[in-house]
């Protein structure tokens, strides 16, 4: 086994406190030669058996679709891009409500509403604080919102419906986000975590692996989540849509997102690690290799535009690998 690798589980003997991996470490770590991506994954593994919560899942819900003026070079809803996804404004609070208990039928614990734009409209302010009381009398979830960028006045009116996660992609490394996206600063989008947590909210903050960014810029998304402190980091795989500006970017290779999720995990050992968007695309029959690689969650049910695999189907797949959520 690698040094490396042989470092970070005699730091195991000790309580864990913060990352395991320093940044240069990470990158080292991310550089080691296929041969030694088993152990990669085999020591991730350890630290998620020994550090990480309880695994879980989570569905969500596309409650206003497409137009968004943010110009993200990965997005179908993008109103900068062609792709024929749906265009509808904020959904009827009914079909939140039926959405929700549909994902708690199949024993998901966390249920996210997201909405396309900058930001919620006004107007759907009211309508989007009583869903989230529904949603919580009625299927006892606990309710996500990935409502764009977040004001102190809007947080306190999510926070006082009962939402607990505010869930706000910083997509990749600030480095990189220039190429990613030029209609908004990166820091408006670290402000809106801060914001969250400042208004009792937990919060959930990840990003898109294969934007084509490098193995380094990777690790200083990893290290800005841990400055922010995120709860929870929902880990995603581009699958490259036709029209938008990265639709002829390469599929990332199953083991290089598996090496990736598994550094994540070194650098953030005892939070939740979440993979959402891509995965049946990149990873294929290698999905059930993501507990392996260090995750410790799973997106159920559709994504945003694109479907995701049945929920018999992932459920399925937990009860063969005994993962019980």
């Amino acid at each position: 086994m690698h040094t490396l690798l042989s470092t970070v589980l005699q730091r195991l003997s000790a309580p864990v406190q913060g990352s395991l991996l320093s940044r240069s470490e990470a990158e080292e770590f991310l550089h080691l030669p296929a041969s030694a991506t088993l152990d990669m994954l085999s020591v991730a593994g350890v630290v998620r058996a020994a550090c990480a919560p309880a695994f879980f899942n989570c569905g969500i819900i596309n409650a206003k679709s497409g137009r968004c003026p943010e110009n993200c070079a990965f997005c179908a809803q993008s109103a900068h891009h062609e792709t024929g996804a749906p265009v509808y404004p904020f959904v009827d609070t009914d079909v939140l409500v039926r959405r929700a208990e549909e994902a708690a039928s199949h024993g998901t614990k966390r249920f996210s509403i997201v909405t396309s734009g900058t930001m919620l409209g006004e107007a759907d302010v009211e309508p989007m604080c009583r869903a989230v009381e529904r949603i919580i009398r009625e299927t006892g979830m606990a309710v996500c919102g990935s409502l764009g960028i977040l004001t102190p006045e809007r947080a306190a009116c999510y926070r006082e419906a009962g939402m607990t996660r505010y869930h706000h992609n910083l997509e990749t490394a600030e480095s990189y986000f220039p190429h990613i996206c030029t209609t908004h600063a990166y820091e408006r989008d670290v402000e809106s975590l801060h914001v969250a947590r400042k208004a009792g909210m937990e919060v959930c903050s990840g990003g898109i692996i294969g934007l084509g960014e490098s193995l380094e810029q990777r690790v200083e998304l990893a290290c800005t989540l841990a400055d922010v402190g995120v709860d929870s980091i929902p880990l995603n795989f581009l699958n490259a849509i036709k029209g938008t500006r990265l639709e002829n970017m390469p599929r990332l290779a199953p083991e290089e997102a598996l090496r990736t999720v598994a550094m994540f995990r070194l650098m953030h050992p005892t939070k939740d690690i979440l993979i959402a968007g891509g995965r049946s695309h990149v990873l294929g029959e290698w999905q059930s290799w993501l507990y392996a690689a260090g995750a410790n969650g799973m997106m159920i049910g559709d994504y945003l535009t694109t479907s995701g695999a049945a929920f018999e189907a992932d459920l399925a797949m937990m009860r063969t690998l005994g993962v019980k959520s």
